[in-house]
């Protein structure tokens, strides 16, 4: 709600006694573009129904539909990392890839194949330095990661949601920056939960992609999590087979599948909010035109409502 206005619901169930037995947050998207739908949660990996069992899950689940029908949303979006018994579709195609940590990095860096620690290197060899901040490294992560969004052909959320996330999270959430000379060239958000470090927002600069700073960016994040007692890298998510997947597959990362549930009002197509769908081509390729500073401006009124 904070950052990009969105009104936000909290379902729970609670037993005679009062104690809450299950809790299921969902955000309500609604544009002219793209309609009025509700994502459990939206611009993340995984989120939804948190239920002791199956039962508590139905009537949460439940519940939720009604408001759904009465508020006349199209659909809604549960991001599950385990399959639910509610009757509806389930797209698999995503996988989260994490990596068990020892508990140093050198031990890690063992375990890695000469190839590969030749890649952590040759970054630093290149003059490349890294280095983990919060908030003063806020303006090196958005400076690069608009960069690559736009080159994508993304808009870019706007640089408050990171900032409202660092506040929010001041003991579990960090950016990892690498620098050539004093220019920030990869970077990458790290949010932390129990023993899992995750990195669900990380680019570089596409002109020093040959120098590989985005292998030191992610080695720094390793390291990082290793040292700090976390026992689960979480790569964020990827499709099976393709570059992302490959990328995080030869640091040992494993494929855990995710889970996304819809309810559909009267049994609708399922929706297709990605890059891939053909419709969103057009207007893709003339993002990628577009000058950086453009899109900070129009970018984030525009992917508010593109979960």
């Amino acid at each position: 709600e904070k950052s990009f206005g969105h009104k936000t619901y909290y379902w729970y169930a609670e037993d005679r006694f009062g104690k809450i037995r299950g809790v299921f947050p969902a955000v309500h998207l609604k544009s002219f573009l793209f309609g009025s739908f509700m994502v459990s949660l939206p611009y993340f990996n995984y989120g939804g129904i948190c239920a002791e069992d199956d039962s508590v899950t139905a009537a949460l689940f439940q519940e939720a539909v009604r408001w759904a029908e009465k508020e006349k949303v199209s659909h809604i979006e549960l991001r599950q990392e385990a399959l639910l018994n509610i009757g509806v579709p389930c797209k698999t195609a995503k996988v989260s890839m994490r990596l068990a940590l020892p508990s140093n990095s050198e031990a890690l860096f063992k375990t890695f194949d000469a190839k590969l620690r030749s890649q952590i290197r040759r970054p630093t060899k290149e003059g490349m330095v890294s280095k983990v901040g919060r908030l003063d490294e806020l303006d090196s992560f958005y400076a690069v990661f608009s960069e690559n969004m736009r080159d994508l052909g993304t808009p870019v959320y706007p640089k408050l949601f990171f900032k409202n996330i660092l506040e929010a999270f001041p003991d579990t959430s960090s950016i990892c920056t690498v620098y050539h000379g004093a220019l920030p060239v990869a970077s990458g958000f790290l949010m932390g939960f129990r023993e899992t470090l995750e990195i669900p927002w990380a680019s570089s600069l596409k002109a020093y992609n040959r120098s590989g700073p985005n292998m030191l960016l992610y080695w720094t994040a390793l390291s990082w999590a290793c040292e700090r007692g976390y026992r689960v890298f979480d790569f964020g998510r990827s499709t099976p087979g393709e570059g992302t997947y490959k990328f995080k597959e030869q640091w040992g990362a494993k494929a855990v599948p995710l889970y996304w549930h819809y309810w559909m009002k009267n049994g609708e197509v399922l929706p297709e909010l990605n890059p891939k769908n053909p419709k969103y081509a057009a207007a893709i390729q003339i993002w990628k035109k577009l000058p950086v500073g453009l899109t900070q401006m129009i970018g984030p009124a525009i992917v508010k409502n593109l979960p």
